[in-house]
């Protein structure tokens, strides 16, 4: 019977660990930096890979990462769990109401977000494929849908990454965003599962080509349809009867691995599997925020580091770097997408300054394009220079997107929390015990000099609240709405010592609750609203100390206190 030996084993775990502390540490230094942690990740494994250390120490690196041999064949079945993990999280965070909230916006930023830089990357790719790396081993076809592919899709994980960390994720211009990245992940990955079942002569077990793409759309219906229904009783379920939170975890990251195993059964990755089931999972009303986070958490922190650091030890970048490919990638790709978001937005009749935030927005690639890139190289499909070239866009898309997100956002005089806080408008003892109580309460708060009914107010607040829960960390809350009476913001601040339940993703009940309102054409106005009162309040000591507070006085004092940084 084989097995792993002594020696293989101590190999094996003394790789994952190498690997596992490299991209965590240089993961947190560029997180410090204000990149994305990808970046660290992904330098530790070419530092570890053939590039660097491979040059200097061929013999350590072989010893350390063998590419054959019993531990290869292990750390590689190792780094596809954490991929296949890791885009069941990516799933998870796309929620499919955001696309029928936001309407005609969403669609019109999705559909040409996805058809413009589709069209762009077939032409080019198909007309001149040899200036993309193409080695003629495969049909012209089939590399010209993938680089389409390739030059269309968006990453979902990064793009909200960007928004939270500018606080913009719970603001409409967000859930706008959000919405049109959700249709283009669903419609790229569909796309890029018929194109892997283009590559071969037949799927799994002889299947026919024909089969195996009616099996896809087929079991992604299924999954976000009946499959959502099933899922939501099977989470009931598991919420009542099994421990939290290591019964859901472990339900979910099984089911999640059984429905990889259905996508690789009929000739598709095992991930195509995984991300459905993360969509219909993450879709689940009963499911808290509270459980996302620590399932995110989980993984991104263990097995994605693990993933994107071995990328490294696959591919020489040097020798696979070529100056020419990767410039017309970065080009073609940047060009498409952020000009197909932006007219989109403009159709939609979205101002033009808010419009070329969403193309830039919209233009983060990150790890979904890193690991599309990884797959074709698998494959066969693409060779190395056309990898190293879809790698390095994919880094600087998403290291560049959201400054520049805030420099087309950036207004002469930012709107800030401390000139709109008034005493007629500040409760230091609510009521309420619920959100929606809370809502109400807050919005009695407005008074009757405004051109909108209170009626109109609560009935906007509650529905923007349904859509995405406001409930932020350390105990913060701010539900808002955007309205056309509304010239100027207005905020109204209510706290509570017991806490009430906004649904934030660390489980913490709010205590400082902030209602926001704003014009329905001046995004930034919400926006920069929204970044000063998470950097008001951002800490844990912030929101005790303010709800200590037992006036208005006291509390706008507080606000105003050298201690607290302003935006």
């Amino acid at each position: 019977m084989n097995h792993l030996t002594h020696s293989d084993v101590t190999a094996l775990l003394l790789a994952i660990s190498v690997l596992l502390l490299c991209a965590r540490a240089l993961g947190e230094f560029f997180q410090r930096l204000k990149q994305p942690a990808i970046l660290g990740e992904l330098i530790a494994g070419i530092l570890l890979g053939p590039t660097v250390l491979g040059a200097i120490y061929p013999e350590l690196q072989g010893m350390l990462f063998p590419t054959d041999g019993p531990v290869a064949i292990a750390l590689e079945a190792f780094t596809t769990i954490s991929i296949t993990l890791f885009l069941f999280i990516a799933g998870m965070e796309v929620d499919m109401s955001t696309v029928w909230r936001q309407g005609r916006s969403t669609i019109a930023v999705s559909v040409l977000g996805l058809l413009v830089p589709f069209a762009v990357g077939w032409l080019a790719a198909f007309f001149f494929p040899y200036r993309l790396g193409f080695e003629g081993d495969l049909s012209v076809h089939v590399f010209a849908m993938f680089f389409a592919t390739a030059s269309s899709i968006t990453a979902l994980p990064v793009i909200v990454k960007i928004l939270m960390d500018l606080n913009m994720f719970r603001s409409d211009l967000g859930m706008i965003i959000v919405g049109a990245a959700v249709v283009n992940d669903l419609l790229g990955w569909l796309i890029f599962a018929v194109i892997l079942s283009l590559m071969a002569k037949s799927g799994a077990g002889g299947m026919p080509i024909q089969t195996t793409i009616l099996l896809t759309f087929g079991l992604a219906a299924l999954l976000l349809t009946v499959g959502r229904w099933a899922i939501e009783k099977l989470v009931v379920w598991a919420q009542a009867y099994l421990t939290w939170p290591g019964g859901i975890i472990g339900f979910s990251l099984g089911l999640s691995l059984l429905c990889a195993a259905l996508t690789e059964a009929i000739g598709i990755h095992a991930i195509f599997g995984a991300f459905l089931f993360g969509v219909a999972f993450g879709e689940n009303r009963h499911l808290r925020e509270h459980t996302k986070a620590i399932l995110d958490r989980f993984v991104s922190f263990f097995f994605a580091p693990i993933f994107f650091a071995g990328i490294g030890l696959k591919v020489n970048f040097l020798t696979g770097f070529d100056f020419g490919v990767v410039a017309v990638v970065l080009g073609l790709a940047s060009v498409g997408k952020i000009y197909g978001a932006m007219w989109g937005a403009k159709l939609a009749g979205i101002a033009k300054q808010e419009a070329y935030a969403i193309g830039f927005a919209m233009n983060a690639r990150g790890a979904m394009e890193i690991i599309l890139g990884m797959l074709a190289l698998q494959a066969g499909l693409i060779r190395e220079k056309l990898f190293v070239a879809l790698v390095v866009m994919a880094l600087v898309t998403s290291m560049t997107s959201g400054s520049l997100m805030q420099r087309m956002l950036k207004r002469n005089k930012p709107a800030k929390l401390v000139d709109l806080l008034t005493a007629k408008r500040f409760t230091a003892r609510l009521k309420a015990t619920t959100a929606d109580e809370c809502i109400d309460e807050l919005v009695g708060l407005v008074g009757v000099g405004e051109k909108v009914s209170m009626e109109k107010i609560a009935r906007e607040v509650h529905s923007r609240e349904q859509l995405l829960p406001t409930g932020l960390e350390n105990g913060v809350a701010v539900p808002h709405a955007r309205l056309s009476e509304i010239e100027e913001p207005i905020v109204c601040v209510g706290l509570s010592e017991e806490g009430i339940d906004f649904n934030a993703p660390d489980g913490s009940k709010a205590r400082v609750i902030f209602l926001l309102l704003t014009s329905a054409d001046k995004h930034a106005s919400q926006l920069e609203l929204l970044a000063d009162i998470a950097k008001t309040f951002g800490t844990q000591t912030a929101v005790d100390n303010a709800v200590e507070c037992v006036g208005f006085t006291e509390f706008l004092a507080h606000v105003r206190s050298p201690h607290i940084p302003q935006a």
